[in-house]
């Protein structure tokens, strides 16, 4: 220097900004460029100490100050550590933060690559002690004024809920939001009521989430429905025309979807332990093949059903189209007509039993179990095999085809019936046991 003095330092100077909702970011001019604003003039008045404004940004619009996890100040932490900043300049201090324990984290931080930050409406040095007192004392009082506002928030939120408000949120199946208040979207209503009415008529999740699914319904938000958004709907009173808070129920500004009636009807169905839901379910529809049937690759398939009007029908559908895993493309066939399976294997064990190499296997498991017959018996009882299972009645069919069948394949060639010897010999050993006789009348 000319009149021989130091050189004055440059010091990086970053100017950091938040505001903590959305709301006016989209004007041309808004909090945080009036943030800015403030912040550049004051870097502008100590150009005289070596001050000079980073021409990169690190604003935060729609942020909560009472958490670190910001992506504009993470940036300016990464070039903070890099020791591309000398100065932090802020607005007020709880832009930066409003938590104790996240300011002292960033004071750590600060201190850790020797850079100082300034608040421009709120004057104090953090490198004396009692700068740091004022600081400390700052920060208790920004973050006791976020617990008040927080407190009055849920005040004033219990309070509209318990006058039936609708207080925000996403918007719920079946209604749309005007004027702040909900209002009754028919053609989604109407698919809320037939959920609910299904259910009745089901008594089951599983199966109604399947028939939805089938069906292309989708949620509000554009999703498939699933079991979890079934139940959360089932649950949900705010379809009876009512606003819950913390359990509480409150009569709602808005109209309901379903009736009283209704509602009953499916929350009697819940109240019942689902293993016992799924029981009943599986009791209403026969499944002779039901733990039997599986695909060439050992994925089970299971006995699924639908009805349409008085109509029932029933099919074996693969796990992996159960679990959302049948457009992996492996296999052609995820669902196939239980009647038409069940009549295919029943055919193939009619003709089984008839082949002189089952009739000898029975035989030689009959005469190794002590059993009194001959092979002339054992031939004359599976010939009588078909009319034995047409007189026998669903539960005991399933249960001789349990004694019969070891496994079912199904793949693109067709299907392949795996027997039991033993399973067989069972069944004709009950043919040949001697009826006990009527007595006379």
């Amino acid at each position: 220097m000319r009149d021989g003095t130091a050189p004055v330092r440059r010091l990086r100077c970053a100017i950091y900004t938040r505001k903590s909702s959305e709301e006016g970011l989209d004007m041309e001019f808004n909090s945080l460029d009036a943030q800015r604003e403030s912040c550049e003039a004051y870097i502008a008045s100590q150009r005289a100490e070596g001050w000079v404004c980073m021409r990169e940004r690190y604003d935060d619009g729609g942020y909560s100050g009472g958490s670190l996890e910001r992506p504009g100040l993470k940036a300016l932490l990464e070039d903070v550590e890099a020791g591309l900043v000398d100065v932090i300049v802020v607005y007020k201090i709880d832009r930066l933060s409003r938590s104790l324990m996240d300011f002292a984290k960033l004071v750590e931080a600060f201190d850790r690559n020797d850079v100082t930050f300034v608040s421009v409406t709120q004057a104090f040095n953090t490198t004396t002690s009692m700068g740091r007192l004022t600081l400390n004392i700052l920060l208790s009082f920004a973050q006791f004024e976020r617990e008040v506002t927080g407190e009055r928030i849920r005040d004033k939120f219990a309070a509209s809920r318990a006058k039936g408000m609708w207080m925000g949120g996403f918007v719920p199946w079946g209604y749309d939001v005007v004027d702040r208040k909900l209002v009754i979207n028919e053609a989604e209503a109407e698919q809320v009521r037939n959920v609910f009415e299904r259910f009745v008529r089901l008594g089951s999740a599983t199966l109604l989430t399947r028939e939805l699914v089938a069906k292309g319904v989708l949620t509000k938000r554009g999703k498939p429905i699933d079991k979890g958004f079934l139940y959360k709907l089932l649950r949900n009173r705010l379809y009876l025309g009512e606003a819950v808070h913390k359990g509480t129920s409150y009569p709602g500004e808005h109209q309901a979807i379903i009736d009283q009636r209704l509602w009953d009807a499916v929350h009697a169905i819940l109240k019942e332990s689902p293993r016992q839901r799924a029981a009943n379910t599986r009791a209403q529809v026969p499944a002779l093949l039901k733990g039997l049937i599986f695909t060439d690759r050992g994925i089970a398939m299971t006995p699924t059903f639908t009805r349409k009007g008085q109509r029932l029908y029933r099919y074996y559908t693969s796990m992996d189209a159960i679990r959302n895993r049948a457009c992996e493309g492996r296999e052609a066939f995820v669902r196939l007509n239980a009647g038409v399976v069940e009549g295919a294997v029943i055919q193939q064990i009619r003709k089984l039993v008839r082949t002189p190499e089952i009739a000898a296997k029975v035989a030689v498991v009959l005469q190794d179990c002590d059993s009194v017959s001959n092979d002339n018996d054992v031939v004359t009882a599976l010939s009588d095999f078909d009319s034995l299972w047409a007189s026998l009645f669903p539960a005991e069919q399933a249960r001789i085809a349990r004694l019969l069948i070891d496994r079912v394949i199904v793949s693109q060639q067709g299907l392949t019936v795996d027997m039991r010897t033993d399973g067989l010999s069972s069944v004709v050993r009950e043919m040949l046991a001697p009826r006990p006789k009527e007595k006379a009348a």
